[in-house]
């Protein structure tokens, strides 16, 4: 018989035809190259009028003023004198980092549930804008922290490989309330085999939402941003690297995150989102702009341990 039920089979309705009246639960959109920002959300931020940050220093010296300091005077002239300030100071300028969004309204119209598509369209571009921003501040040709180390605050690692003494050394340089270590997972994972090595594993802390190494009490964030050999994400094995150390704040005269206060349209912390509107075709448009920079206010407010060998393993009995 041509009806004639199989032993095999389930006489019922097939899963195929079922999964036209389903509803099917959907995740928003996975942009898989964002990653946390930690360099940005541990740093100390200064919102500016202008858009410029002037950073006046004193003439740099062992004390700023001869000062009598004596039980008994030896002399009843008490030294005078003033505080040289440079003369020439640095400005730093805001630096915009820009996009446009265009969103067709038809498709906003009619695509926008359970999501809406303007937010999430908006919502990864400014998270790109994000991860330009973190990039900007440490490889920026101008303001970025890698190029803007002072020459007395740059050491080379020992033995290529980053060591315990290397991130003592660094901590050396910079002794004045050390914020925190910024370091490639890559280097922070050489690190952490160097510490086996000598059997003194680092300690982890709970921070800002975030699981992270410490050494000496000092947090060491993650961030892809710190190139190895000029990459995020190194194919090879080896590579070489750099590990910052960073005192963060204008009230400890350390590294300070730049923005501008009070934007129009200002969506988040430097950043504005303006409709440009729609045009002829239905195609909505918005102009996404963050304007960032950052400074130094002390040479001593941040160090980089340079040449940090990532590639070095070892077998363990």
């Amino acid at each position: 018989m041509a009806n004639e039920v199989k032993a095999d089979e389930i006489y019922a309705l097939g899963a195929k035809a079922a999964y036209n009246l389903a509803n099917v639960t959907k995740t928003k959109p996975q942009y898989g190259a964002l990653t946390p920002k930690w360099l940005t959300k541990f740093l100390e931020f200064k919102g500016l009028e202008t858009g410029i940050y002037r950073v006046n220093k004193v003439v740099e010296g062992e004390t700023p003023l001869d000062v009598l300091c004596s039980q008994t005077k030896k002399s009843d002239i008490i030294p005078e004198g003033y505080v040289e300030y440079e003369t020439e100071p640095r400005e730093y300028r805001l630096n915009s980092i820009s996009t446009i969004i265009n969103v067709n309204t038809a498709i906003e119209d009619v695509y926008s549930a359970p999501y809406d598509q303007v937010q999430e369209q908006l919502g990864l571009a400014i998270e790109s804008l994000r991860e330009r921003q973190e990039s900007q501040l440490i490889n920026n040709d101008d303001y970025g922290l890698l190029k803007n180390v002072a020459d007395s605050q740059r050491i080379q690692t020992r033995n290529g490989a980053p060591t315990p003494d290397d991130l003592d050394e660094l901590i050396s340089k910079v002794w004045k309330e050390p914020s925190f270590f910024l370091a490639h997972p890559r280097a922070i994972a050489a690190f952490e085999r160097e510490c086996t090595k000598r059997g003194v594993p680092p300690v982890t802390v709970n921070l800002a939402g975030g699981v992270f190494l410490t050494w000496r009490g000092i947090p060491i964030l993650p961030t892809d941003k710190l190139l190895v050999d000029g990459l995020k994400n190194p194919k090879s094995e080896s590579g070489k690297t750099n590990i910052l150390l960073l005192r963060t704040g204008e009230a400890k005269r350390g590294v300070v995150g730049l923005f501008q206060a009070g934007l129009k349209n200002e969506h988040s912390r430097g950043l504005s989102v303006r409709f440009r509107g729609i045009d002829n075709k239905g195609v909505a448009s918005y102009l996404l702009s963050l304007y960032c920079s950052a400074a130094i206010l002390a040479d001593d407010a941040i160090a980089v341990l340079e040449d940090v060998e990532v590639g070095e393993y070892y077998d363990y009995d």
